[in-house]
């Protein structure tokens, strides 16, 4: 989907803003501290949640001053949020908008808040997720942040600007993910410079919007992780308990941004809310030999070699693992730190490929292990998901140094074809009903 960058002018401030779809409601996405309006698209999550958006409404994204394409502001100067009410109103304008939806996320929702208040003729509806009223612990506000849990936050922040910092707090689930820590460190870089990322941030501090909440008078959805570990739920039960006939759906999950995974569930609910119509994208499902590898005790290598020599190592097993895969007709689904997330439309050579991975990589001093699982699996842009994943990757978990793991399902699928097995027992897979069987393969 293609997005052409505008600009409003609130007052002195020129606004960066993009519209995209054409369906019959106008949403307005209120970011959280930071975003860039260009490089959202550059996130394939991103793109799938913003895509998802634009396919039931007309999608009015845009970079509050002070972030992304927008104006920058003086640290000692912060916009008000009053002011920032005016960006809003100014993008509207400028897109001919003369009522929307608004959908504040994270620290965007005090300031939807305060515009669903205070403009109830220019706001459809109020949709909230994972988002605050007030944002520190107070009193009369037991549910904040602690102030010194807070302060050391910001200092991890200000210290690691730029790289994967936070993400302890914002997507715990995906935190080792290297492709989501580089997304996440890019993310930050182009959303704010680090000493307006902190200043944006300590805005926090004073934020309190709770006596708006009795004003709201426009339907309101609030959303909310169970599980959110940096705002949690007890913020999304407090402002759908004081907005009057507010709707409180707490979704499964504790990442606390919304497009982490595509964000499909937030769209779905969001779509139904304003609709009344739940659709989900054709998902392409199809069945795949599922590979998951990693190198054992990689950790105390690093430490033993280095970080030079041991990214040099790594590069060579990645290298060799690449040459494997082209030779056996895998597809490489990504990398995953230290091993390989594959495919292959056979059993048979899966299994080959993996045994051939791990004499490769033994060959470098490395010992890999491997797990082989196959079933029904959802293609996902360049990824791909599915219970059969998760049980690859529980299969590998119970491999030992060198040893080619896999599930009673691809041992019957190769039957007769001379690879011999050896029993390894039944085994409960963390997450994943049952027990399953599994055999060490030796494909010599």
């Amino acid at each position: 989907m293609q997005a052409e960058t505008k600009y409003a002018k609130s007052g002195h401030y020129s606004i960066a803003y993009q519209a995209v779809g054409d369906g019959p409601i106008d949403l307005v996405l209120v970011p959280g501290f930071i975003s860039n309006v260009e490089g959202g698209w550059n996130n394939p999550w991103q793109a799938q949640l913003f895509t998802r958006l634009a396919s039931f409404s007309r999608l009015i994204r845009f970079d509050k001053r002070g972030t992304g394409l927008s104006d920058s502001v003086s640290v000692k100067e912060l916009p008000t949020l009053e002011e920032r009410m005016d960006d809003v109103r100014a993008v509207m304008d400028a897109v001919g908008s003369q009522k929307a939806a608004v959908l504040g996320v994270s620290e965007g929702g005090p300031l939807s808040i305060l515009f669903a208040a205070t403009y109830p003729e220019r706001t459809h509806a109020l949709i909230l997720y994972g988002s605050f009223a007030r944002w520190l612990r107070s009193d009369d506000y037991p549910i904040g942040m602690p102030w010194k849990e807070w302060h050391a936050m910001l200092a991890e922040l200000e210290a690691g600007w730029g790289g994967p910092v936070g993400l302890d707090w914002y997507a715990p689930s995906l935190k080792d993910d290297p492709k989501l820590q580089q997304m996440w460190g890019g993310f930050l870089r182009s959303g704010a410079s680090p000493a307006a990322g902190l200043a944006l941030l300590r805005m926090n501090e004073e934020t309190d919007v709770r006596s708006a909440l009795p004003a709201i008078h426009v339907p309101t959805l609030v959303l909310h992780r169970s599980s959110d570990r940096l705002i949690i739920v007890e913020h999304g039960r407090h402002l759908a308990e004081h907005i009057a006939d507010a709707k409180l759906v707490e979704l499964p999950g504790v990442d606390h941004i919304p497009w982490f995974r595509g964000g499909e569930d937030v769209a779905a609910e969001i779509q139904e809310f304003l609709t009344g119509v739940r659709s989900m994208p054709e998902s392409d499902r199809v069945l795949a030999m599922v590979m998951l590898t990693d190198i054992v005790g990689s950790t105390e290598r690093i430490a033993a070699m280095g970080d030079g020599k041991w990214k040099d190592l790594l590069n060579r097993h990645n290298d060799a693992v690449r040459r494997e895969l082209a030779r056996f007709r895998g597809r490489e689904v990504k990398t995953t730190g230290d091993g390989f997330l594959a495919t292959f439309d056979g059993p048979g050579r899966a299994i080959h490929c993996a045994q051939a991975i791990v004499d490769a990589a033994c060959k470098l001093g490395v010992d890999v292990r491997a797990g082989l699982h196959t079933g029904e699996c959802e293609l996902l842009e360049q990824d791909i998901g599915g219970i059969a994943v998760h049980v690859a990757a529980r299969v590998a978990a119970k491999a030992g140094p060198g040893e080619v793991l896999v599930s009673r399902m691809v041992k019957d699928l190769v039957a007769g074809s001379g690879i011999r097995f050896k029993d390894r027992g039944r085994h409960v897979m963390k997450g994943v009903p049952g027990k399953f069987a599994l055999y060490a393969a030796s494909a010599d």
